[in-house]
């Protein structure tokens, strides 16, 4: 049975709230009138077939709640409690009760609060803690505290149930690799996987000891461009200098600061990857031509095993152990083993984030410089080759090209991919876009033969993103593919999540003199006015005109201002490229 688990924290009132899945909410308070009914809450967490499950539980309630069951007061508890999310000590050290858990802090998306979670999955209700921490509670407003806490937990269960899938592979790598998985996120994952097979080949996996000193980028023999533009800039790579500052993270190098310029493209060398610099620009195949974009599989991951790179510390016997897990993941592939796909897929792209970490115990900077420039490389080879052969190279990011061409080079364009792989020893995969309209190289939509893709500013908001006028996108989307008129579509929509913004402000917000939170929700109205910020009565950025909508109400409200989104989603055709006429 899974029980949610939530805990309010004050000088004088402690509570401990449980939700079973059926929404049966029972409250555990204590307080000078009450003491804390310390064996109902060991026997809740301890019964077999209970599971606790809560919202950064690992490093707040439980080490919280460990005191409270330990016979702490109110005063010892929120004094802890302030140690934790004011002065941010560290929680690893510090006991908890023993409970079958599950965080999900850790395996959302993105790390955002449990209340922009909320907004993300149209929650109907949001609400900021109404007290203030550092304030005393009175009689009445205990109950007022049991309520915002059932909202919590509610948020709580909301959000599990959004995470299933996630949850549900995590519960099998728990089996598998009998190592508790599921209040992990992907990169920890890979770090107890690769763990896990280090142990077996007798490498302790211990974080590196030694300090990083200035390295240099070693180029491959495979790495040759005929143009000046990429000879030029190739030899100041051979010419730099990398460096990690105080936080182990490491600088770009300042002679790879401006752009490269190349038959009217330009490309920007960065520690994620290379990154064109194209702005409003909308690119669609006419009959007697394909476009697409030519993507690498498992880029760093092929990078690290082509050119014999493993963490020093390690040694090569990590490669072997690297090896081995893209090879079962391409023997799962192959044989529809989806689970065993997906464990291997997250090992081998959650763990290249912890190379640039230095709290792993995979941390190795060069190793992420050694990958990321020869994949920058590698794909301006590409782009030489694929504009040689007469294709127009629209767009490159991280690991993929867009690329424009007549049917009558078609085999031409293919031969660069087949050369191209041979030379480096990686694989390219082709998706095939009707068109691509892109704000820049990270804001785009992309119309493909099966749907629509959208990237930045233009995703439909979800767990990974705040939402933002989705209305407009769609209204955009649906133009685009459809060229029904913008304004009739917006007219007839009378989903009110679609209208709305949810943003995080630090301090909390104000509107009209009234608090609303430090998340929050709103629209544009013909009634509204500017949210502002409470510590210094600033702006909230895109919140002129607008309402706080934290509660979702019954019916769309009669105030909504779909002239401002008409007219919002018409400019976002302008900032793509397209005149709406």
């Amino acid at each position: 049975m899974n029980y949610f688990m939530d805990l309010e924290v004050y000088k004088n009132f402690f509570l401990c709230s449980f939700m079973r899945e059926d929404g049966k909410i029972k409250h555990f308070e204590k307080h000078n009138d009450k003491a804390l009914d310390i064996k109902s809450i060991i026997k809740t967490l301890g019964r077999p077939g209970n599971t606790i499950i809560t919202f950064n539980g690992n490093h707040y309630d439980l080490p919280v709640l460990k005191l409270a069951l330990s016979g702490g007061t109110c005063a010892e508890m929120k004094a802890l409690s302030d140690k934790i999310i004011v002065e941010q000590i560290k929680t690893w050290n510090l006991d908890r009760p023993k409970c079958d858990h599950v965080d999900l802090k850790e395996v959302a998306p993105s790390m955002a609060s449990l209340k922009i979670y909320g907004g993300r999955m149209g929650a109907q209700k949001l609400k900021d803690l109404p007290i203030d921490p550092s304030h005393l509670v009175t009689p009445l407003q205990r109950e007022e505290l049991k309520t915002y806490c059932e909202n919590d937990l509610r948020l709580t269960a909301l959000l599990y149930k959004s995470l299933i899938p996630q949850l549900n592979l995590r519960v099998k790598l728990t089996e598998q690799y009998n190592v508790d998985m599921r209040s992990k996120s992907d990169a920890q994952i890979a770090e107890a996987i690769i763990r896990k097979y280090l142990k077996t080949k007798k490498v302790i996996a211990n974080k590196r000891e030694s300090s990083v000193e200035p390295f240099r980028y070693k180029v491959p023999d495979w790495v040759q461009f005929e143009s000046v533009e990429f000879n030029e800039m190739l030899e100041k790579v051979k010419g730099c200098t990398f460096e990690v500052n105080e936080k182990g993270s490491v600088l770009m190098p300042a002679a790879l600061d401006k752009a490269v310029e190349y038959c009217g493209g330009k490309y920007k060398f960065g520690i994620g990857g290379l990154h064109s610099q194209e702005k409003k620009q909308a690119i669609k195949a006419d009959n007697n031509q394909i476009f697409g974009e030519f993507d690498v599989a498992s880029m760093y991951p092929s990078i690290i095993i082509e050119q014999n790179l493993y963490p020093l510390h390690l040694g090569p016997k990590f490669l072997n152990v690297y090896s081995d897990i893209k090879q079962e993941r391409l023997i799962a592939k192959r044989g529809g083993d989806k689970v065993k796909d997906q464990t291997y897929k997250i090992v081998l792209n959650g763990s290249y984030g912890k190379f640039g970490s230095k709290y792993s115990f995979l941390y190795s900077p060069e190793l992420l410089i050694q990958t990321t420039i020869t994949g920058q490389l590698s794909l301006l080879m590409l782009i030489e080759k694929m504009t040689l052969a007469g294709g127009a190279v629209y767009s490159a990011n991280t690991d993929g090209v867009n690329v424009l061409f007549d049917k009558n080079i078609e085999a031409d364009i293919f031969a660069v991919q087949f050369d191209w792989e041979l030379t480096t020893g990686y694989e390219l995969e082709f998706t095939e876009y009707k068109a691509v309209y892109s704000r820049d190289v990270n804001n785009y939509i992309a119309i493909k033969n099966d749907g629509v893709k959208g990237k930045g500013a233009f995703a439909i908001g979800g767990l990974m993103k705040n939402p933002s006028n989705n209305i407009c996108i769609e209204a955009v989307v649906n133009y685009l593919v459809n060229d029904n008129d913008i304004e009739s579509f917006i007219q007839n929509s009378d989903d009110v999540t679609k209208f709305l913004i949810v943003k995080t402000v630090n301090g909390g917000a104000v509107f009209r003199g009234e608090e609303v939170g430090k998340a929050i929700r709103f629209y544009h109205s013909t009634d509204g006015d500017s949210i502002n910020y409470k510590k210094n009565g600033n702006k909230v950025p895109t919140s002129d005109g607008c309402k706080p909508l934290m509660n979702l109400p019954t019916k769309f409200p009669d105030d909504v201002d779909r002239v401002w989104y008409i007219k919002e989603a018409i400019k976002i055709l302008g900032l793509i490229g397209v005149n709406y006429a």
